[in-house]
């Protein structure tokens, strides 16, 4: 018997009231790599754009800057000029562990973002200018990042707690991911840690306060998301969405330089690997002279202009990583590095963000169509 036939259309993406056209989420990038100018072209399909608010003010690369000021500053500027580029959907990540996070999430909610996207840690408290009648009040939609069923538990129940509100999504971010992973090295490469199984767990954590609080409260799948093919499977395991950000760096349109973005086309599988973040945690990136020479103890002296990072202690480190990564925005990978997902190194041409979105729309139909097309019982598998 031949099993119900999908809708080889992508299907739109709710978050309450707020309708996205195609369920595709550009993933936040820093430092600098996804700034007003992707995030916008995003938008413009259809999508939701996403800046990053991670080092703004080094990218002015002036020492007598005062960071924690030109962060704030910056980002008000990115976020207008996201709004005048674009009539769409645009978001923004910011890092619980950055020193200023209270700052940069209340500031963006003053600009009136879109959506927020918390991750690099768990969004347990409020910032204090954020009280609880303004939190419900808030047109902008909040979206922490997990990598387990119990870390969303653990937020969703703090949040009901102590605010009586719960979050309006959820991204699972799984060990496929570039940049910081929210896993043991140990367990990137375990079958049992892989995002396949973790969205389904999620799902079901998330399905009583979906109920309780009457919302829809989507789940995102990110990490080595690549194609339209990619992006079926998760809808049919219960995420309404994708996060990807690999695949928008190679783009005419991101904010990095272009041998930044080379990097990405010239890479091979095996020059994409894992190393100790000076922050404490895991992450991918392509290996380089640079990460070599760090992984070998050599020290690239550097001043700390200001504590960015809780977690980092700046005072044994070998390297400034906000330094190194704003270097490799700018093309001077001799002193930088880029973080990558898994896939990157499928990355061949650079292409534009309509170009790309299109892409993965016809893949998204062909897998529709090849679904549809096998002869199995019906399982009711997905609910487009």
């Amino acid at each position: 018997m031949k099993k119900k036939n999908i809708s080889t259309e992508l299907p739109v993406l709710k978050i309450d009231n707020m309708i996205i056209n195609t369920p595709i989420i550009q993933g936040g990038m820093g430092v600098g790599i996804s700034l007003s100018g992707l995030a916008s072209a995003v938008a413009d399909q259809g999508c939701i754009g996403v800046m990053s608010s991670v080092g703004l003010g080094l990218l002015k690369n002036n020492e007598e800057v005062n960071y924690r000021q030109e962060n704030l500053v910056s980002l008000r500027h990115e976020i207008r000029k996201a709004k005048q580029l674009s009539k769409g959907t645009i978001g923004l990540n910011v890092m619980v562990a950055v020193s200023d996070y209270d700052d940069l999430v209340t500031t963006a909610i003053e600009e009136e973002i879109d959506l927020l996207f918390l991750g690099a840690g768990l969004p347990l408290k409020l910032p204090p200018k954020l009280s609880l009648d303004t939190l419900r009040g808030i047109k902008t939609k909040i979206f922490p990042i997990v990598s387990s069923a119990r870390a969303a538990k653990i937020i969703f129940q703090t949040w009901e707690k102590k605010f009586d509100h719960v979050p309006d999504g959820v991204v699972v971010e799984g060990p496929k991911a570039g940049g910081h992973l929210g896993f043991k090295t140990e367990q990137i490469e375990d079958a049992e840690f892989e995002l396949e199984k973790i969205i389904p767990q999620v799902v079901k954590v998330i399905a009583p306060f979906r109920k309780q609080f009457g919302k829809d409260i989507p789940v995102i799948a990110a990490g080595g998301i690549y194609t339209g093919e990619d992006i079926l499977k998760f809808l049919q395991l219960g995420a309404a969405g994708v996060q990807m950000g690999t695949r928008f760096v190679a783009t005419n349109e991101c904010d990095a330089d272009i041998r930044f973005k080379e990097q990405y086309i010239n890479c091979k599988k095996e020059d994409i690997g894992i190393i100790k973040s000076p922050v404490g945690l895991p992450g991918r990136a392509i290996i380089n002279n640079f990460l070599r020479e760090v992984s070998a103890g050599i020290k690239k002296p550097f001043k700390c202009p200001w504590k960015c990072l809780r977690t980092c202690d700046f005072k044994t480190s070998l390297y400034c990583i906000a330094k190194a990564l704003m270097n490799a925005k700018i093309g001077n990978l001799t002193q930088g590095f880029s973080f990558a997902g898994s896939n990157a190194y499928r990355v061949d041409n650079i292409i534009s963000v309509k170009e790309l979105i299109d892409s993965l729309r016809r893949e998204f139909e062909n897998a529709c169509i090849q679904f549809n097309n096998l002869l199995v019982p019906d399982l009711a598998l997905v609910r487009l």
